[in-house]
């Protein structure tokens, strides 16, 4: 279902929660930046769609391209946070989960120090409670898998 909170007072983040499957276990990939944890997100760009952006920022910070969107393009959003900021976050899945942090030419190195391939335990230990009902809503639909049975 897609959140019906609108994103027009606000600056808009896209973003994906990847998971991939490691023996049958969801994990799910987090960067860190400085001691933060989020998930691979970035500002959509006037006239840029937040699904392209979204999709953009996972391959701009983490160098994946191999996302498959088996939930569609619903999503969920963070509340307002920061300077009247939201994040909006869709669901994919990386079928290699080979991450690569690119270099940002802005700033010279990459945007984060670190990515880790969590489970659903590891991500809620990391993972701000601003994150927590993203992950949640995440985890709910990876467990009931594409066709929507547990």
């Amino acid at each position: 279902m897609t959140s019906n909170k609108s994103s027009k007072e606000y600056l808009l983040s896209a973003g994906v929660v990847v998971v991939r499957r490691c023996d049958d276990t969801p994990r799910y990939l987090l960067l860190r930046a400085f001691s933060y944890w989020d998930f691979p997100k970035g500002m959509v760009e006037p006239g840029e769609d937040p699904f392209q952006a979204a999709q953009r920022e996972v391959w701009e910070e983490a160098g994946l391209r191999d996302l498959v969107f088996r939930w569609g393009k619903d999503f969920q959003e963070t509340p307002p946070y920061g300077i009247g900021k939201i994040a909006r976050y869709y669901l994919a899945e990386s079928l290699n989960g080979e991450v690569e942090l690119h270099i940002n030419p802005r700033l010279g190195r990459a945007e984060h120090e670190e990515f880790r391939w969590v489970d659903v335990a590891g991500a809620r230990r990391l993972l701000v409670a601003r994150l927590q009902p993203i992950l949640s809503w995440a985890d709910g639909l990876v467990r009931r898998g594409t066709d929507g049975r547990p």
